[in-house]
């Protein structure tokens, strides 16, 4: 039970980065009728992240290639590896663009924000990124709790009012490419703990939790975001149209913890990419992550919204196919075991 709790917020910290926290990602696939779509996404990333670490748990993993091996053969594993890097890489981009649009809100200049954001990250790599898990650990509970509190309160002071029409629901198709775009990460990162967990009812916990969470706060989060439609194009991170208005101690709060969950996602990004490079490039991690941040920050002046806009469309695309093997695997496995 304990352990399975952990796995949950593992995966939450892994899907809660600048894009779906800020509500710009969920405003990119869902929107104005996509009520059904958060229900289906919620159904397929709860058996997405099951088969994932069932496969993980089976072939005891430390990294992700054994599990694409599984999934989609070893020639396509290939591919997905350097699509892997490709994803880590630009997803940093944004988490530094994001860092730097938040503090935008303190009437910091943008590019001063993605400053200070990169010198941390790489101070980090200093010392040690074995802090990271723990600091997760405190972050994400309570920026899902704070996210709760704030779009609950919101929608409770405005009087507003859910209603799932089922004859106006044309975007559900969404649920697949959003489920897509979140699919590598989590590769990357469930495929580190097969050695670690001790039963499957472990991943039954975690994947069931934290499929249940996220498709509560999706729901709720877009429903929000679309009573704001007409003021979200005024603001880089739409949260902070949602906040507008509140108690400045809790819009502090709430900006804290998005910051922190921007910065251990970016985090995770460049210790993967690190990781993966580390047998190219014999040097140590604060200079490879020195590197890596440099290489990004020319990208960054194209803004976190226009980031977003581009790039998660794209990998929600791109990663359908794997996306259609791991739901097709339960079925397909079972078929060749009898055969």
């Amino acid at each position: 039970m304990r352990s399975g709790i952990k796995w949950m917020f593992l995966i939450l910290g892994t899907i809660i980065g600048a894009g779906y926290a800020s509500g710009r990602e969920l405003w990119e696939f869902f929107g104005f009728e996509s009520g059904l779509a958060i229900v289906i996404f919620t159904v397929i990333f709860i058996i997405a992240v099951y088969v994932i670490m069932k496969i993980s748990y089976e072939e005891k993993s430390s990294h992700f290639f054994p599990i694409l091996e599984r999934l989609i053969g070893k020639k396509l594993s290939y591919v997905y590896d350097v699509l892997i890097v490709l994803y880590l890489f630009t997803t940093t981009i944004v988490m530094i663009a994001g860092g730097g649009a938040t503090l935008e809100a303190f009437s910091i200049p943008y590019w001063i924000g993605i400053a200070v954001f990169a010198i941390l990250l790489v101070l980090l790599f200093v010392g040690s990124a074995n802090g990271i898990i723990k600091l997760n650990a405190i972050v994400i509970p309570l920026l899902v709790f704070g996210l709760f509190y704030s779009l609950l309160s919101f929608n409770i002071s405005h009087h507003h009012s859910w209603v799932l029409d089922l004859n106006k629901q044309y975007n559900w198709p969404a649920a697949f490419t959003f489920t897509a775009l979140n699919i590598l990460p989590l590769i990357a990162v469930l495929s580190a703990v097969g050695k670690e967990m001790k039963g499957l009812k472990e991943a039954k916990i975690a994947s069931i939790g934290s499929g249940v969470v996220l498709g509560a706060i999706s729901f709720v989060y877009n429903e929000t975001l679309v009573q704001m439609s007409d003021y979200l194009a005024e603001y880089e991170i739409p949260l902070f149209a949602i906040l507008k208005g509140s108690p400045f101690a809790f819009f502090l709060f709430m900006s804290i913890m998005l910051w922190l969950a921007i910065y251990t996602t970016a985090v995770s990004g460049i210790f993967g990419l690190a990781s993966r490079l580390r047998d190219l490039m014999k040097m140590p991690f604060w200079i490879m992550a020195a590197i890596l941040v440099i290489i990004m920050l020319p990208f960054t002046r194209f803004g976190f919204a226009n980031l977003v806009a581009i790039l998660y469309p794209l990998y929600g695309l791109i990663n359908l196919y794997l996306l259609v093997t791991i739901l097709l695997y339960p079925i397909l496995n079972r078929y060749r075991t009898r055969e």
